[in-house]
């Protein structure tokens, strides 16, 4: 395993994408349960090195109050990137809409929904920032 130290959201995005292409051509492309994706890109950036938190629960409030549902996340990278995967041939916007949301509520800068379920996966990351000013 690697020990890179990874400290800006740029050269996390950049490790994740190359680890989400890997795991898309090792697996053979799309057909796949959203959670095969899931634990494969995990391991991926684990070995690259890559602090990964899988199906993190994160506790929100409202108006101060705390929820009794958590907010899960699918991945959270390093403590500064959410990752969210997605195995579908219907990609929605939605989906970016949701990430956005996610990103504020805990404060993070940069995220990213990966579509596994496009036969050329780089056409499937989707990159969304909130407050990014680099």
């Amino acid at each position: 395993m690697n020990t890179k130290v990874f400290n800006s959201e740029n050269g996390i995005t950049r490790e994740i994408v190359g680890a989400t292409i890997e795991v898309h051509r090792t697996l053979g492309g799309p057909g796949l349960l959203e959670s095969v994706y899931e634990e494969s890109l995990s391991w991926e950036m684990s070995h690259r090195g890559l602090l990964v938190e899988r199906q993190l629960q994160v506790p929100i409030s409202y108006k101060g109050n705390p929820l009794t549902s958590p907010l899960r996340l699918d991945m959270l990278v390093e403590k500064k990137v959410i990752v969210e995967c997605k195995a579908t041939t219907q990609y929605n916007k939605i989906f970016e809409a949701q990430l956005l949301t996610y990103l504020r509520l805990l404060d993070l800068r940069v995220g990213l929904v990966i579509n596994f379920g496009e036969k050329y996966v780089k056409r499937g990351i989707h990159r969304v920032v909130n407050k990014f000013d680099q």
